[in-house]
C-alpha cells in the first residue's frame, strides 16, 4: 500500500508542496465540534483567506469517507460543519475512521500527523489541548502534547486552551523536548487572555527567526515539534477573572454531568460560551485569525 491509497491532497495545495510555495495547515475540529453553524462555516473561510492574504496557501485538514483530506472544497467545509455523524479524530481514532470509510474532523494532533504526511511544516489552530485540571487523579493528558513531542510541525496558536492546567502543560513540554516560543511576549499567553503568570522558553521577535529555528532543529535530525505562542490581540482579550469563573462553573457543570474523554474540551467551550454570553466565541474566532496570519508569515520565510 502507498501513501496515496490514504490520501487525497487538493490541486492547489499538491502544486504548492511540488514548488516549495508556502502552506498552512489548518484543523477541522474547529468546523464540526468547535463552534456552532453557521459561525463554523464563516470562520473557516475567514481563516482560509486569511493564509492566502499573507501569501500562502491554507490547506484544511479532514477525513470524509475514510479518506485523508489535504485541502478542501466549500463543500466538504459546509459537511463537515452540518453533519452530526462526523466524528473528533485523534491519533488513536485515526486507523479505525480510515479503515471504516469514516468522516472525521481532525484534533491538533492528528492534524499534525497529516500535515506531516504531506510534508506541510507549519499549523495554525487556535489553542492546543494539554494536562486538564485534576489531572493528577483522572490522568486526563491531551495527545497533542505527545504528538508536538515526536513530529515535525509547527504549531502556531495562542497558548493551552483556558480550561486546563496551564503550569502542568508548560511543564509536561518541558519534558518532552519541545520549545515552547512567545511570539513577541516573554509569557505565556493563555488563550483568551495575553497572560498566564507562566514564561514561555524563549520570546522571538520576528517570523523570520522563528523559520530560522524551525529549519535549524529538524536539520540536526532533532526530531518533534515547535509550539509558538501568539497572544489573543489586546483590543479582543477577555478579562482573566471574568474568564476563570466562567471555567470554574463549566467544570463543575461538566462533573455534575458526569463528561469525560474527548466530549470534555468541547463541553467546557461550549459552556464557557454560554456563561459569557457569546463574548468567548468571538475572541476564539479573533485568536485564530491572528494565529493563521502569523502561521502564513512563518510559512512564507520557511519556505524561502
Amino acid at each position: 500500500m502507498k501513501l496515496n491509497d490514504f490520501i487525497d491532497i487538493h490541486p492547489e495545495v499538491e502544486n504548492a508542496i511540488e514548488n516549495k510555495e508556502p502552506i498552512v495547515a489548518l484543523e477541522s475540529t474547529i468546523i464540526s465540534h468547535g463552534m456552532p453553524y453557521p459561525k463554523n462555516v464563516e470562520t473557516a473561510f475567514m481563516v482560509e483567506e486569511t493564509v492566502r492574504s499573507n501569501k500562502a496557501i491554507p490547506a484544511t485538514i479532514a477525513i470524509i469517507n475514510g479518506r485523508l483530506k489535504v485541502g478542501l472544497t466549500n463543500k466538504e467545509i459546509e459537511f463537515l460543519a452540518t453533519n452530526e455523524e462526523v466524528k473528533k479524530v485523534s491519533r488513536r481514532d485515526l486507523p479505525i475512521t480510515i479503515a471504516q470509510k469514516l468522516s472525521g474532523s481532525t484534533t491538533v494532533a492528528s492534524t499534525m500527523i497529516i500535515a506531516s504526511l504531506a510534508r506541510i511544516a507549519i499549523f495554525a489552530t487556535g489553542g492546543i489541548g494539554g494536562v486538564h485540571r485534576g489531572a493528577e487523579n483522572s490522568m486526563d493528558i491531551s495527545a497533542d502534547l505527545e504528538e508536538l513531542a515526536k513530529t515535525n510541525v509547527c504549531v502556531v496558536c495562542a497558548g493551552p486552551k483556558a480550561i486546563l492546567d496551564i503550569g502542568l502543560t508548560l511543564q509536561y513540554l518541558e519534558t518532552k523536548g519541545v520549545p515552547v516560543i512567545g511570539y513577541k511576549t516573554s509569557e505565556l499567553p493563555a488563550f483568551y487572555s495575553s497572560e498566564s503568570g507562566f514564561d514561555v522558553d524563549y520570546k522571538i521577535d520576528s517570523a523570520l527567526e522563528i523559520a530560522e529555528i524551525l529549519k535549524t532543529k529538524w536539520n540536526l535530525l532533532i526530531d518533534g515539534g515547535v509550539l509558538v505562542a501568539n497572544p489573543i490581540p489586546i483590543a479582543f482579550e477577555l478579562e482573566t477573572s471574568i474568564m476563570d469563573e466562567a471555567i470554574r462553573q463549566a467544570i463543575i457543570d461538566a462533573d455534575n454531568e458526569n463528561i469525560t474523554g474527548k466530549e470534555i474540551t468541547p463541553y467546557l467551550l461550549s459552556k464557557v460560551n454560554e456563561i459569557t454570553q457569546g463574548k468567548s466565541l468571538e475572541a476564539n474566532i479573533k485568536l485564530i485569525q491572528n494565529n493563521a496570519a502569523l502561521a502564513a508569515k512563518i510559512a512564507l520565510h520557511y519556505s524561502k
